[in-house]
């Protein structure tokens, strides 16, 4: 027995040392958000969306200087002004190892256009952002073609924020099942989803390997992903310089130098797409007079704020649009002056001056205190209120419907950085982000001609014109344009930061 033994512990310490063990890779993010679901269908948030396309792949995507590739698609062609045609690459495969064809990618299209594909009589709140699809048709089992019912020259712009799901499996599971299991064709698959905490996420070994115009094509580099959800700003700082997570999201400004300093750690920033602006209440006592709002414009020193608060990376804005975006072009400033802004309220009728309040989410309160106390200085004595997202998007965005407060310090994301779904649901009458009460015949006009104008130079002179039109009607106080910033820890390679927000960890290496 003794023998045996011997023998037996002796093989053991042998393949022990003939054979170690390799340990698996990971890489944690520390997130701002859980999701809201991990059904591609169901949302509008693009922390939400960020989780999911680590998960999913869509039919195009775009590479890191936001051009648009095929992803799904091997290519694509528009054969009129209202038919896209569509190649689907062959050989990709769904978690659970079922081929995906061009059905399961009209299935996913229906099912985020038609009104009630979702079932129990729901329809997709991302039904808006495709805009005037028709329908679309199975040409063979890797063809399928998308019909309009009028130009729309940005939808190849928007689908890479649409995610192709498994006809089979949603089927199988419904949209309840969605929202919480996964049968995705992207580079991870789902572990476990722990709500309020965590999203575990491991490789995905028959990953095709993703856009064929994006390097590295094939699987994920690391074994494991995790995002942590950490909504304090400090904390996620602190979890980075300890070594607890790997890269981090919104970075705030002022912690710069701290991650800098670390030697484990850097920043990395990219120019973003979201426009941050005060929207005045044009329905309520003060601000239907134009010469309040130019008041307001000329008490905000936006230089300032943007370099002592965000620590100067942002850009300045005097409209909507992002300096990147399509069909941007210089407009004429608002210069920091609060004398003016005095004189202005005084000649609007208001020699003492105004007291108002400005809403504002509480992850902003800094930012909008800074604005309020310029304000103040101006005349425009004014109180910052915090409130929760989803009280301020029924008090200032239900649509056409009227506006109850003074003003809302707040944003817009353009993650396709073309003008359309941005200056429509924000400057439209009655449109869904129009937060002002703003009406303007001759913008809708302007904006509805735009949608479907395929003359490219034609296209970016009506948006040129409508930038024109707000700079000089103010509905909003145009401020800036932040760039994304993130805290990376440097055992982390071949990862970058995209503009449209996205954190996709198929490149990214740990060391």
């Amino acid at each position: 027995m003794k023998f045996l033994s011997r023998a037996l512990l002796a093989t053991t310490a042998v393949l022990l040392f003939a054979a170690p063990a390799v340990s698996a890779s990971e890489l944690t993010v520390g997130f701002t958000l859980d999701a809201d679901t991990l059904d591609p269908a169901n949302h509008r948030k693009r922390e939400t969306e960020t989780i999911i396309r680590n998960l999913y792949d869509g039919i195009l995507t775009r590479d890191a200087e936001m051009n648009v590739v095929p992803e799904i698609a091997e290519s694509f062609t528009q054969i009129s002004p209202t038919v896209y045609e569509f190649k689907i690459r062959q050989g990709i495969k769904f978690h659970d190892g079922s081929d995906l064809t061009a059905e399961d990618v009209k299935f996913t299209l229906d099912r985020l256009t038609v009104e009630g594909a979702m079932g129990d009589g729901q329809t997709s709140p991302r039904k808006s952002l495709l805009g005037p699809l028709a329908s679309t048709d199975v040409v063979d089992a890797y063809t399928i073609r998308i019909n309009l019912f009028e130009p729309w020259p940005i939808l190849p712009a928007q689908l890479p924020f649409q995610e192709v799901v498994s006809k089979a499996f949603v089927e199988s599971v419904g949209t309840a099942g969605l929202a919480t299991q996964v049968n995705g064709t992207g580079p991870f698959k789902l572990v476990e989803w722990r709500k309020g905490d965590s999203i575990i996420m491991e490789r995905f070994a028959d990953y095709y390997g993703g856009a064929s115009d994006i390097a590295p094509v094939g699987p994920a580099c690391v074994d494991r992903v995790i995002f942590k959800v950490i909504p304090e700003s400090a904390s996620r700082v602190a979890a980075l310089l300890a070594g607890d997570v790997d890269i981090i999201n919104e970075l705030p400004a002022f912690s710069i130098g701290q991650v800098e300093a670390n030697p484990d750690t850097t920043v990395m920033s990219v120019n973003g797409t979201r426009s941050f602006f005060v929207a005045m209440n044009l329905e309520g006592e003060y601000f239907d007079d134009i010469k309040v709002r130019e008041a307001l414009a000329h008490a905000i020193d936006k230089d300032l704020i943007i370099d002592r608060i965000l620590g100067g990376y942002a850009s300045r804005i005097e409209g909507i649009l992002s300096p990147d975006a399509f069909g941007s072009s210089e407009l004429p400033a608002y210069a920091y002056d609060p004398e003016l802004a005095k004189q202005m309220l005084a000649e609007a009728g208001f020699p003492d001056g105004i007291d108002v309040t400005m809403d504002v989410e509480g992850a902003f309160k800094d930012t909008a205190e800074a604005i309020a106390s310029l304000l103040t200085k101006a005349g425009i004595r004014t109180t910052v209120a915090v409130g929760e997202g989803a009280q301020l998007a029924e008090k200032w965005r239900t649509k056409g419907g009227p506006k109850s407060g003074d003003m809302f310090f707040t944003s817009w994301g353009n993650g396709s950085l073309d003008p359309f779904d941005i200056f429509i649901p924000t400057h439209r009458t009655a449109d869904r982000g129009n937060s002002a009460g703003y009406a303007n015949a001759e913008l809708d006009a302007i904006l509805d001609a735009a949608s479907v104008e395929l003359d490219v130079a034609k296209r970016a002179a009506m948006y040129h014109d409508a930038e024109m039109i707000v700079n000089h009607d103010l509905p909003y106080v145009y401020l800036w344009v932040p760039q994304d910033l993130y805290g990376v820890s440097t055992r982390v390679s071949g990862w970058q930061p995209s503009a449209d927000s996205r954190i996709n960890l198929h490149d990214a290496c740990v060391n």
